[in-house]
């Protein structure tokens, strides 16, 4: 029987339920670890990757490699969630701010991506870029 990741530490439940309070976010290793510093925890970042990776692998946590200068987002995905719509981003060029957008419209376009031009698109690894509401609003003072 293989156990890697099956192996369940009281460090791992608490990120399990850290990540639930914050599903439908997209966070990093620093917010994890950062969440519980706050909250005066000993979890080392070491032991946040890995156990991010671990759920990644048990397909608990989803993971986004949004470019190659910002680090891995991770995503909650509670079990009723899976296989319910795909997650694309949306970056701004100025600010950095990270958009994820669940919505049917982007299905629709993968669907026509892949009817229309042959060509399966990974929502994972799909990102817009662009300017935010923010920072587009900048240039019109």
């Amino acid at each position: 029987m293989n156990s890697k990741g099956k192996y369940k530490t009281k460090q791992r439940e608490d990120i399990v339920e850290y990540l639930k309070t914050v599903s439908g976010e997209h966070i990093t290793v620093s917010d994890v670890y950062e969440y519980f510093r706050s909250k005066g925890a000993s979890v080392g970042q070491t032991t946040v990757y890995r156990q991010l990776e671990r759920l990644v692998d048990e397909g608990l946590v989803t993971k986004y490699i949004v470019d190659a200068n910002s680090p891995a987002c991770f995503e909650y995905m509670p079990p009723e969630s899976h296989g319910k719509g795909n997650c694309f981003h949306c970056k701004c060029e100025k600010c950095g701010k990270l958009i994820h957008l669940h919505c049917e419209e982007m299905d629709e376009m993968m669907s026509h991506m892949k009817l229309e031009h042959g060509f399966v698109l990974d929502p994972k690894r799909t990102v817009f870029f662009g300017l935010c509401d923010e920072c587009a609003g900048e240039g019109k003072q």
